[in-house]
């Protein structure tokens, strides 16, 4: 276990006591987003749907290029990584995800869903930064919810504690070990009086302290699983090898960025959804090659969807309702979880949403992370049965 670098002040005992030491307990949920609104429908293809076709005459994947998992649906081929935990049921398919009222922009929307709001509301805590003020265990650490970049998303950010956002742990540790910010903490004691100094004395030891901790716990296991050679590939090799090394986190927030595919979607779609796939099969091979992978579930989403018809361009614009993945060992559910989308039933060419995301989030807080659902998001919503 780390030990830190810094003299504590005397203001910080019961802050930092809980940094230098401990180790995690109970589930682990990895979140992955996927940034720019990923193409639902060519993600998960109705290969057999005439309406699918009419809609997309030259963006329309083909039966013969989809990978057909079952009568109806089948995956893009950029997804073959994926397939294999499909047929093990270690993949639930949740299909029109979205919620009333949908809002087309992409920050907008991003922030209804990593707020968990509804679309009349503006939030400023996520609803995983909300978890961390709740009474859950542990949640006096800053890097109990733990990004994968340099900055910190909405989804983690609470009113009273947030995640902690790290690029690559020598990075974080070379920024923060320098002795101008040492001797700033060190001089703290001085300040102690004096409420609001003192605070931001306390973020900078608790950042010091984080960084020590996290890049310590980078070097205690390193994976033998062949991750791909990406950022998002080696974002995800971290969050293996920190989960390896039982690190006192439980959330863990990774992105994957360039779904907003306007023009030419088609090859830029499978690429990704390929490094994608070959990042979660890496993962998910690592975890259980060190009997983990049954304490970790795994939700994939982006923040909406795209039209059912193709533009102009060979790509697809902003829509609303999208599919959502979740993978993991102890799932009640596996396959798809609810039908097909109504090609025939649309609202203004979009899709129609039949699952709402708040209902996810409420069954991972609930029966995973074994939170208050209904306190964390503010209102009363379904338990879905994947878990």
């Amino acid at each position: 276990m780390a030990t830190t670098s810094l003299m504590v002040p005397s203001f910080l005992p019961a802050s930092l006591g809980g940094l230098l030491g401990g180790s995690r307990s109970g589930k682990i949920l990895i979140v992955i987003q996927l940034s720019g609104g990923n193409d639902g429908l060519n993600t998960i293809v109705p290969y057999r749907n005439d309406v699918y076709y009419q809609n997309r005459p030259r963006l329309g994947l083909q039966p013969s290029e989809v990978l057909q998992v079952s009568d109806e649906l089948g995956f893009n081929p950029g997804l073959e990584a994926l397939r294999g935990l499909y047929d093990k049921g270690l993949l639930s398919i949740v299909n029109s995800v979205g919620y009333p009222n949908p809002d087309r922009s992409h920050f907008r929307s991003m922030d209804i869903w990593q707020t968990g709001s509804g679309s009349e509301a503006n939030w400023s805590t996520g609803w995983l930064g909300r978890y961390l003020d709740s009474e859950c265990e542990g949640c006096v650490n800053p890097y109990h919810a733990l990004e994968l970049d340099d900055s910190l998303s909405l989804a983690l950010k609470g009113r009273e504690r947030s995640g902690f956002a790290m690029g690559k742990p020598e990075q974080l540790r070379r920024t923060n070990d320098n002795a101008f910010l040492k001797a700033v903490v060190q001089a703290s004691d001085s300040h102690g009086h004096e409420e609001q100094v003192s605070y931001l004395y306390k973020v900078m030891a608790d950042t010091q302290a984080s960084a020590d901790y996290l890049y310590a716990q980078s070097k205690v296991y390193q994976s033998k699983v062949d991750f791909p050679q990406t950022p998002f590939g080696q974002d995800l090799k971290q969050v293996a090898e920190l989960i390896t090394a039982d690190t006192a986190t439980k959330v863990y927030y990774v992105s994957l960025t360039g779904f907003d595919t306007h023009v030419n979607q088609k090859s830029r779609q499978e690429r990704l959804l390929k490094e994608y796939a070959e990042g979660v099969k890496a993962l998910v091979e690592g975890l259980k090659q060190n009997n983990l992978f049954e304490d970790v579930l795994i939700l994939t989403f982006s923040e909406f969807g795209r039209r059912v018809k193709q533009n102009a361009s060979n790509g697809t614009d902003h829509g609303t309702a999208n599919n959502v993945f979740l993978i993991g060992g102890s799932l009640a559910r596996p396959g798809f979880f609810n039908a097909a989308p109504d090609l025939l039933d649309l609202d203004e060419g979009d899709l129609k949403y039949q699952a709402d995301f708040r209902d996810i989030y409420a069954t991972i807080l609930g029966k995973w992370l074994e939170a208050d659902a209904g306190g964390i998001l503010q209102g009363t919503h379904n338990m879905l049965p994947f878990i």
